[in-house]
């Protein structure tokens, strides 16, 4: 089974979106079959870098005013905390997130990609570090088992790794992808949103039997006394006959 998850490291939902769905996964019996490939999804292409600017006040201008946003981080923080999840708005740092995209890129290659989109969104949201800065980004690279030198040599490199990005954001384009989370699962059904544990553990159940049916037999005995049959908790013993 393949899905594909367009997510955004500054997306909160994207976050507990994908908790959700690795909640699913691991109740679900053939977790070990299923392929995971996350694709770069820029919520604000043209947002600026980390300028002291707290998140709340960024948001604020979003929701119209400070008691909007002030309610939205209330309530996002609980949801978060339900699924295991713990969200610092309070120092949470404001950025454009297209070199953590490219690293993420360049992770795949190097086998890391699953460890690397998690430690950028527990950066942002939980560890409240500047995803956009070079330095930090090396660092998270490390921390996943990557060599920090090679990261680096790769993020101050603008082009590399950037048409991959950009490439996703087409095919998002293509499939009509406004906002995310968005999962496709066998190119063929599609999941928006952060639905919760229950709702994936449904699609992937729904996917996995369409994708490997029960075998039918064709019954070839007929339907007579002849045959003797056991049942729970009874046996039918076949007349004698003449």
């Amino acid at each position: 089974m393949k899905i594909e998850i367009w997510s955004d490291i500054a997306c909160p939902f994207c976050y507990i979106g994908k908790q959700n769905l690795e909640n699913a996964l691991a109740k679900f019996p053939y977790k070990d079959q299923v392929d995971i490939e996350f694709k770069s999804f820029e919520l604000d292409p043209n947002a600026s870098l980390y300028d002291g600017t707290k998140y709340v006040e960024n948001l604020s201008f979003k929701f119209g005013g400070m008691a909007q946003a002030k309610q939205f981080i209330t309530q996002l923080t609980q949801q978060a905390k339900n699924v295991g999840l713990t969200f610092n708005f309070d120092e949470m740092k404001s950025t454009n997130t297209f070199n953590a995209h490219r690293l993420a890129k360049w992770a795949k290659t190097q086998g890391k990609e699953a460890i690397v989109n998690e430690k950028l969104l527990s950066a942002y949201f939980t560890e409240s570090k500047d995803v956009g800065d070079l330095d930090t980004l090396a660092d998270i690279a490390e921390a996943s088992g990557l060599n920090r030198d090679k990261a680096l040599k790769m993020l101050n490199d603008k082009k590399l790794y950037a048409q991959n990005v950009r490439d996703d954001q087409n095919e998002a384009k293509r499939y009509g992808i406004k906002g995310v989370p968005y999962f496709i699962i066998n190119q063929k059904y599609a999941v928006s949103g952060a639905q919760p544990a229950q709702a994936f553990s449904e699609v992937l159940d729904k996917v996995w039997e369409e994708d490997n049916p029960a075998p039918k037999l064709e019954t070839l005995s007929t339907d007579t006394p002849d045959g003797g049959v056991c049942t729970d908790g009874s046996c039918v013993i076949p007349p004698k006959k003449s």
